[in-house]
């Protein structure tokens, strides 16, 4: 899904929003920090809720659509926050990363108004882009080692 704000609507707005929350809960913490510490014009920051960390079953079902089963559990962390300007913006990343969540929601909050949207847009973009080339390295590397069998069909015994 392409990050410009092209989309017309509440819901072309949601799932623009929707895309780069998700963007954010798979980047790296380092570049977060790293985006944050960059950011010039800093809003305040209030905490509504966390961040805090906890665990979330993980649900599977047998052959992707059969009954649904207990995988295990999976640790996750979470936060809410406030602008000073009124934008709440919410962060969920699996592990025990609470920092990561707390700045993936100030994020989502600045990708709420209109002056920080393209800002907000290019980091989630740069992100994006960090984690396809990331894959596409371990598809080649996984590829190099890939070992091809096949059965030589003997003679008629």
């Amino acid at each position: 899904m392409p990050l410009e704000n092209s989309s017309s609507g509440l819901d072309g707005q949601n799932d623009r929003r929707r895309h780069i929350m998700e963007i954010l809960a798979k980047a790296d913490d380092g570049r977060l920090e790293r985006a944050w510490e960059e950011w010039l014009d800093k809003p305040d920051v209030f905490a509504v809720r966390g961040p805090e960390t906890g665990l979330v079953m993980i649900r599977g079902r047998i052959g992707g659509g059969g009954a649904p089963f207990n995988l295990g559990e999976a640790s996750i962390s979470r936060a809410t926050v406030r602008l000073g300007t009124g934008e709440i913006g919410f962060g969920q990343t699996l592990g025990l990363t609470p920092r990561k969540a707390e700045l993936a929601a100030i994020f989502d909050a600045l990708g709420q108004r209109p002056e920080t949207s393209d800002a907000v847009n290019a980091l989630a973009a740069d992100i994006e882009r960090g984690i396809a080339e990331a894959d596409e390295t371990s598809r080649r590397e996984t590829a190099a080692t890939r070992v091809d069998f096949f059965t030589m069909v003997r003679g008629e015994d």
